[in-house]
């Protein structure tokens, strides 16, 4: 994707320097800058912050930090610290779990002194590939799309937190068929929520109007009226974690949107790649949500009208509040679920047809 028309990747290598370059997510939408990862704790402090942020994104963050801490000392106590301080930061997006475990299996048995170069190497691998699963995603998204754009000639949808090219290496995983739609020359308008606390929304906003798609920025508890009305032709998430039997955790409101589609009758889809799915994980009630600061709900971060950057209170230091990250939705309110391998029914057998090397599991 580009920024300010420049070609970029949320994140890239720069093992000559022993560091890797990031786009600091914290800033945006007010302003654009980047951060250097010099270390391990530079990596896991990047995670924990959110500056980068998105269940793909953090994976191969977190591959990169392994990267980081082996070329410091590679011996196996520096292995196994580093990977435990890494999948400490973020408890519910199963990719970061899920690239550490990769990494691990292609590490592990080589000899001190060579797993530095072969730990950039693997890492700059998942990162490649993640790419290239959301491509293909935005390919069999856009697949589900088109009927619906031919029938209205057009395409209103709706999106909620970021699950774009900003939560990913590049492309994006619920806005990649979007950007699909948008190349192909269909006409089409987002509507955007806001996503409280953290409002990651508005770095939906910024991406989308780098591309160039017409969007509309609406409160979280707008979006029910507006697929009661039929202004929504169908709404399409990402996912931190979906569960072998198609439940999916997704960032807190999800769920409401989702209750909202069906007694709409629209389609909700969840895109997501293989890296998101969890099949060692039953069900729903088996996804741990993570509890955040409760100053991401009293304190509002933003710029003046001067634009500089700073906060607002909005409710007392000491009141008592409740900040979960994320929610679960039931795997009958899904559509369809969109991989890089294609659409499936949001189910054990749905997953299992597209994945049937995980029916073991």
């Amino acid at each position: 994707m580009k920024v300010n028309n420049v070609p970029t990747r949320t994140i890239r290598p720069d093992p000559d320097h022993g560091s890797v370059v990031i786009i600091d997510q914290t800033a945006l939408p007010h302003a654009y800058r980047e951060a250097r990862l010099a270390s391990l704790e530079d990596a896991a402090h990047a995670i924990r912050s959110m500056q980068v942020r998105g269940a793909p994104l953090i994976g191969v963050t977190a591959a990169y930090g392994l990267a980081l801490a082996l070329s410091r000392r590679d011996d196996d106590a520096t292995l196994d610290t580093a990977i435990a301080t890494l999948a400490a930061t973020r408890p519910t997006a199963v990719n970061l779990r899920w690239a550490l475990a990769r990494m691990h299996a292609r590490l592990s048995d080589l000899p001190a002194g060579s797993r530095a170069e072969a730990a950039w190497h693997e890492a700059a691998k998942i990162a490649d590939e993640d790419a290239e699963q959301c491509r293909r995603i935005g390919e069999h998204g856009l697949a589900l799309l088109r009927p619906l754009a031919e029938k209205r000639g057009r395409l209103d949808l709706m999106t909620h937190c970021n699950a774009g090219w900003l939560a990913t290496v590049d492309h994006g995983t619920a806005l990649a068929p979007i950007y699909a739609a948008f190349d192909k020359g269909i006409e089409v308008r987002v509507w955007v929520s806001e996503t409280r606390p953290r409002n990651q929304g508005l770095l939906t906003a910024w991406e989308l109007k780098q591309h160039g798609v017409p969007f509309t920025l609406i409160a979280d508890n707008a979006a029910g009226l507006l697929l009661a009305r039929g202004d929504v032709d169908a709404v399409i998430v990402g996912a931190d974690r979906i569960a072998a039997n198609g439940d999916v955790a997704n960032k807190i409101g999800t769920y409401l949107k989702a209750l909202a589609a069906r007694e709409a009758g629209v389609p909700f889809y969840v895109a997501a790649p293989r890296s998101t799915i969890d099949f060692a994980c039953a069900d729903g009630n088996a996804i741990p949500i993570e509890e955040r600061n409760g100053d991401e709900l009293r304190v509002v971060q933003g710029v003046d009208t001067a634009g500089s950057p700073g906060s607002v209170r909005q409710i007392p230091a000491d009141a008592a509040v409740a900040n979960p990250a994320f929610d679960v939705t039931p795997a009958r309110l899904v559509s369809a679920i969109i991989t890089e391998r294609g659409c499936c029914p949001a189910s054990g057998d749905g997953l299992h047809t597209l994945y049937p090397e995980n029916s073991h599991a």
